[in-house]
């Protein structure tokens, strides 16, 4: 959780803070704040194992940083990252997906959050296989279970896609004989890729827009009940003091897009084409091929 500082500042620090752009005025806890009436210290929420949350969260801590923001991305679970938005131990995630993945936690915490709009309107649940799988549809997936090692591989056990696969999903379509099982993100793309050069039949959860489908020979199952849902959208949603405490990066957030081929191209350099978590200089070379896209964020 993020750490404040507290106490009085001088009267020749104050001076330089000025001149640097920054005012001693703060919130509650005393926190600096920027010339455009913003909190200088700001923690972004991200959740764990999706990759579309980590790419538009590590984009906005490099906007931000540039703009005189100091910048924490904390990793967690959805329901530790939900319940930190109100009471501000967190200030603002990026990945919410509405209607259906997170609704549940939106309906338990969502009084004391603030939504600020959806950045993508693509995103949607999928149950991917591998390209030349024998099977084009989820009602052909229990009939042909054994070709799949009788395994459907899962993500992490709190996620939204979790609950709707076991809710939905597997009752919908006749799945309770299949294998299903959950762990992390990480480890279902192990599984994906380690099947894919193999050459193997695969089934996993997964979803779009996701740098897997670049990245492995791989195709949706048809879902022809519905079970997984519509395309939804990505909201960020600030605390409850969020709009308060940070009344610019709130309009900016508002006014933030994002369409699927600019997230792809994202994820892919991060992701994809190199094989590292140190995403600062990554993001920077991307953000120099986009100019024009990045500068406008925060006008």
């Amino acid at each position: 959780m993020k750490k404040r500082t507290f106490g009085a500042i001088g009267l020749a620090a104050a001076a330089a803070l000025v001149l640097a752009g920054c005012s001693t005025e703060g919130g509650d806890d005393g926190g600096e704040t920027l010339e455009n009436g913003d909190r200088k210290d700001v923690t972004i929420a991200v959740f764990n194992g999706w990759d579309e949350g980590v790419a538009a969260s590590e984009l906005w801590k490099a906007v931000l940083t540039e703009q005189g923001y100091n910048v924490e991305l904390e990793y967690a679970d959805p329901a530790p990252v939900y319940s930190g938005l109100t009471t501000d131990d967190y200030d603002v995630t990026l990945d919410t997906w509405l209607p259906i993945t997170h609704q549940d936690y939106i309906e338990q915490y969502g009084d004391d959050l603030v939504d600020l709009g959806s950045w993508n309107d693509d995103a949607v649940l999928t149950i991917a296989v591998n390209e030349d799988a024998p099977i084009d549809s989820l009602e052909e997936l229990a009939d042909n279970a054994d070709l799949f090692n009788n395994q459907l591989v899962g993500i992490e056990s709190g996620s939204g896609l979790n609950r709707v696969t076991t809710e939905n999903v597997i009752p919908e379509y006749g799945l309770e004989d299949m294998e299903y099982t959950t762990s992390s993100t990480p480890a279902m793309l192990a599984e994906l890729k380690a099947a894919t050069d193999a050459g193997e039949n695969v089934a996993v959860t997964l979803w779009r827009p996701h740098w897997a489908y670049d990245a492995f020979p791989i195709k949706d199952l048809e879902d022809p009940k519905g079970a997984l849902g519509d395309s939804e959208g990505i909201h960020s949603f600030g605390g409850k003091s969020f709009e308060k405490n940070f009344p610019t990066l709130a309009g900016w957030l508002k006014n933030f897009k994002m369409d699927s081929d600019q997230l792809y191209s994202l994820e892919n350099v991060m992701f994809n084409e190199n094989d590292t978590d140190d995403y600062g200089p990554i993001v920077e070379q991307w953000i120099s091929d986009n100019q024009e896209y990045v500068d406008s964020l925060t006008k």
